[in-house]
């Protein structure tokens, strides 16, 4: 429920802090740019110690930061620092819950049961949005910030009594092997790896400034400042809600079907999206939501899909490893794209100036160019895959 306040309130932080599009987009990358350290090292530490324990430390460390961050941050200095913060703490439940899960289920089921791991967030991001749009319309940044910043603290106490008494065996790493051998010499395992990172770059750069942009939209269309904010929110959430759908669908779909091939049918379509979305501006608000609705199935569609393929292709030692690289590379991506964008759009049109449906799409185009690259690695990934024996396909412990 923290996961997108800062996104959802980037017009109203801009008007409050006097900022910039870059430092709006700097406070969102912060966070994904935490989130990413922390995914590195918390998921190498729990191919030692477990996945359990990281995941329980990580979820009381994020309750603490979180309602810290609510209390102290007030100007971009301190934001920036504290929602860094908060993604670190956070960046140890991702990749550790995967592993859970991985652990607990069988190949043939793992794209369903993950793709509801991952759909569990995008309800989280749909809460998070619609709360900081009706938080901030009634009683602004702050309250929207006190609102949200419950749910870390609400996880906290569910994670703990859900499975404080679940037991996990740490695989043992051969002598034999090592990570250059398991993962970094794995063209599949290497290649889903990159795809997940240019995935990444596209996704968390659209769900970035998606709220800013249709916020844009319905200023466009008539709507006044504070009410197009909150419109924008719970247009956003609905994005979320839809994204919700394509983890569990999507991850369903390639359990039945090649997962490479849903991969490269899912990514294309999304960075065809990028490539136009941007340039709706002006066009009927609800043509641009039908699309953006469409974008949202797309672009996080292919998430549990990537997530189920790297067990399956990495061994069971070295999978925490793997998720940790992939997470140095996919978050840190995705902690650059806002940042990005908010250059294109700053220098496309400087702070003062309208701007128009030309400057988001060139801003959005360049999110197009990461899912574009990331269906030419799903069609690799495809090519190669049906060559290779599965690494990690061990069934239920």
């Amino acid at each position: 429920m923290i996961f997108m306040t800062v996104a959802a309130l980037i017009p109203a932080l801009q008007r409050e802090w006097a900022l910039s599009a870059a430092q709006g987009g700097s406070i969102t990358s912060g966070f994904n740019l935490g989130y990413a350290v922390s995914l590195v090292a918390c998921s190498s530490l729990a191919d030692l110690i477990g996945p359990k324990k990281v995941f329980l430390g990580s979820m009381s460390a994020a309750a603490a930061l979180t309602l810290i961050f609510a209390a102290l941050a007030r100007n971009y200095q301190s934001a920036l620092i504290l929602y860094t913060l908060v993604g670190f703490s956070l960046g140890g439940t991702y990749t550790t819950g995967l592993m859970l899960l991985a652990h607990k289920y069988p190949v043939q089921k793992r794209g369903l049961v993950m793709g509801f791991f991952i759909a569990s967030t995008s309800l989280g991001y749909a809460l998070s949005l619609a709360l900081s749009g009706l938080a901030g319309s009634v009683g602004g940044y702050r309250l929207a910030f006190w609102v949200t910043g419950l749910g870390p603290p609400t996880a906290c106490l569910v994670a703990w009594i859900t499975i404080y008494r679940t037991r996990i065996t740490v695989a043992a790493r051969s002598r034999q092997e090592n990570f250059h051998q398991a993962v970094l010499r794995n063209r599949p395992a290497v290649l889903l790896i990159g795809g997940y990172s240019f995935h990444n770059w596209e996704l968390l750069g659209m769900w970035a400034w998606t709220p800013a942009f249709l916020t844009a939209c319905l200023v466009s269309s008539g709507f006044g400042e504070s009410g197009a904010l909150a419109v924008a929110s719970y247009a956003a959430a609905s994005f979320h809600l839809t994204g919700l759908l394509a983890s569990f669908s999507v991850g369903w779909l390639s359990d039945r079907f090649d997962r490479g091939r849903v991969m490269v049918v899912i990514s294309g379509l999304s960075a065809a999206c990028s490539f136009i979305i941007g340039w709706t501006q002006g066009w009927s608000i609800v043509l641009t939501l039908i699309l953006g609705l469409f974008y949202a199935y797309t672009a996080l569609g292919d998430s549990p899909v990537l997530s189920a393929a790297l067990t399956e292709v990495t061994p069971g030692p070295y999978q925490g490893a793997a998720f940790g690289l992939r997470s140095l590379l996919g978050f840190g991506a995705g902690a650059l794209s806002p940042l990005i964008f908010g250059l294109i759009m700053d220098w496309t049109a400087p702070p003062g100036s309208a701007r128009l449906a030309g400057h988001w799409g060139w801003a959005y185009g360049v999110l197009g160019l990461g899912g574009l690259t990331a269906a030419v690695m799903a069609y690799l990934y495809a090519r190669t895959s049906r060559k290779q024996p599965e690494a990690g396909s061990t069934g239920k412990s």
